[in-house]
């Protein structure tokens, strides 16, 4: 059986769901709040699609499907400059976890990978500069994740994360506050 071919990003809350038209099925239709749309391979279309996504005009998901997947996705990511970013869900001895505030929200920590950097190296790099740890050992690859965001000039960014679940002795925490971060701190549920 061969894998199914999706492409899952967030466009603000919204989860966007790229899909072959072969693979739609009424599950998809359905289930839930899903805004269910057909490319006619328009790229100014879709442009609009992903506008309403940003504005937040879908409830829950946006799927969009077309026959040729290959350029539904083409189509898509090329409204967007893609970057590569490394994170993890790190938790200490007390199996509490760490987490940052940043502009309004707790987050975990994350950021952009740099040149001859690896996706584990960068996921260690960033979480020591935006927490202050520093001994830390990876446990696994958790998964990959899509958001959009828009740059200070308006530009719209796919960023694509590698996330990581991490193990560390539990250590004083320092947020990096030039990258406006408030707090980092360890919970509990």
């Amino acid at each position: 059986m061969t894998k199914p071919q999706i492409y899952k990003i967030y466009i603000n809350e919204v989860e966007v769901i790229l899909k072959p038209t072969s693979e739609l099925s009424m599950d998809n239709v359905m289930t839930g709040n899903n805004a269910v749309i057909k490319y006619s391979g328009n790229k100014k279309q879709l442009l609009q699609y992903i506008a309403m996504a940003d504005a937040q005009l879908f409830s829950d998901r946006l799927i969009i499907h077309f026959d040729d997947f290959k350029q539904l996705k083409s189509d898509f990511k090329s409204h967007f400059t893609e970057i590569e970013a490394g994170g993890g869900l790190v938790y200490n001895e007390d199996k509490e976890f760490l987490f940052i505030y940043r502009r309004g929200s707790w987050d975990l920590p994350k950021g952009k990978i740099e040149a001859n950097e690896s996706k584990k190296e960068a996921a260690l790099r960033e979480i020591s500069e935006e927490t202050g740890i520093k001994k830390m050992n990876i446990v696994k690859k958790l998964m990959v994740t899509r958001h959009t965001y828009r740059s200070n000039v308006g530009k719209r960014i796919i960023k694509k994360s590698h996330w990581y679940l991490i193990e560390t002795k539990k250590q004083p925490l320092k947020p990096q506050t030039t990258e406006d971060i408030e707090k980092a701190q360890w919970m509990t549920n």
